[in-house]
């Protein structure tokens, strides 16, 4: 059995109304950039370790940063929280990491757009 991981298409088509609109030249295949995506940031990989499944890690990596800084990740879990829907299954995750001191220049870099957002706001 693979350990790879895979969206379904079911899972894939509840998230495919957040996506922005491709310009000019068709992105590559969606379903196999964020599986790779949630691939790297589940186990804990560096991007350049994504499996090669996934394609290029470069595009994997400039996927996952350019949609963060859009903001569409954030659309996508917002959107998926507040459907009407009972989920199938509920996970909670406690986590703790500990952060860098130079950690917080990443909002500044607009990473985060949400909390940047914020921050400009108060």
């Amino acid at each position: 059995m693979s350990d790879h991981y895979w969206l379904t298409e079911c899972q894939l088509e509840r998230i495919r109304p957040y996506f922005p609109q491709s310009h000019g030249k068709p992105r590559v295949d969606d379903r196999r950039v964020i599986s790779g995506i949630i691939h790297v940031i589940r186990n804990g990989l560096r991007w350049r370790d994504a499996p090669e499944v996934y394609g290029p890690h470069k595009t994997i990596y400039n996927r996952f940063v350019r949609w963060s800084r859009m903001g569409i990740f954030d659309r996508i879990f917002s959107g998926l929280a507040s459907s009407e829907e009972e989920p199938d299954i509920v996970m909670i995750d406690a986590t703790h990491l500990k952060a860098h001191r130079t950690a917080c220049s990443l909002v500044k870099k607009g990473l985060f757009p949400v909390v940047s957002a914020e921050r400009k706001a108060a």
